[in-house]
């Protein structure tokens, strides 16, 4: 026999296992006649499992709490920013979203709205993504200009909702078309007859139709 160790060789460590525990054997086994799980109760039947929310039969947190309102997950939230913030600017700069950031008046991402809160002597070029009314005046009274650009990811969603609507609209003309199409071919009226069949169909079905002359000479004048 070879000293290496072999697969057969390897046991637990003691104590790491310990023998299953026989159930409903009676008393015997050190668990009595009830198995260990006590005496009656939910606990006590098969599947007896109590749900982490159950608070033993009192009113649940969940239902306690009020309910009012709803979250809207499509919610866009701005960074709002007062006029006079920008009072700072000197007259004739550009204020964008790298001059908000460079002067720590925006410090998250997201949408800017502008509102007319303070004064504003200078004129400046404002690029943001929302205004207030009051806003705008006051700007383009102080001799300046408001630039407002749709957020990121508006007009993007925007173009793919009405690309789909233009689909949907062109799919059902497209299904609508063959049957308006076919409708004025069964409603069309029925060839009418040529005028000799006409007569003839319009004859009582007794007389018959008088036969025609050979094509002759035409006969002798007395003399």
């Amino acid at each position: 026999m070879s000293g290496g160790v072999r697969i057969g060789h390897l046991r637990p460590a003691a104590g790491a296992t310990r023998p299953s525990k026989r159930r409903g054997k009676g008393g015997a086994t050190g668990l009595g006649g009830t198995a260990g799980k006590g005496h009656k109760g939910k606990k006590a039947r098969a599947g007896g499992k109590i749900p982490a929310w159950f608070e033993g039969g009192q009113m649940p947190i969940q239902r306690r709490l009020p309910k009012r309102g709803f979250h809207n997950p499509t919610r866009l939230e701005y960074q709002v920013v007062n006029l006079g913030r920008l009072a700072a600017a000197p007259a004739g700069v550009t204020v964008d979203r790298a001059w908000l950031e460079s002067e720590g008046i925006v410090r998250r991402p997201g949408p800017i709205k502008l509102l007319a809160g303070g004064t504003l002597k200078g004129a400046l070029t404002v690029h943001v993504e929302a205004a207030s009314g009051e806003a705008r005046k006051r700007i383009e009274a102080a001799g300046g200009t408001l630039v407002v650009t749709a957020p990121r990811g508006v007009v993007e969603k925007a173009a793919a909702r009405v690309k789909a609507v233009a689909a949907a609209v062109a799919a059902r003309v497209k299904a609508a078309t063959p049957a308006a199409a076919a409708a004025p071919a069964a409603q069309k009226p029925a060839a009418e007859k040529p005028a000799a069949e006409k007569s003839a169909a319009e004859k009582p079905s007794g007389e018959k139709p008088a036969a025609e002359k050979p094509a002759g000479k035409p006969p002798k004048a007395e003399a």
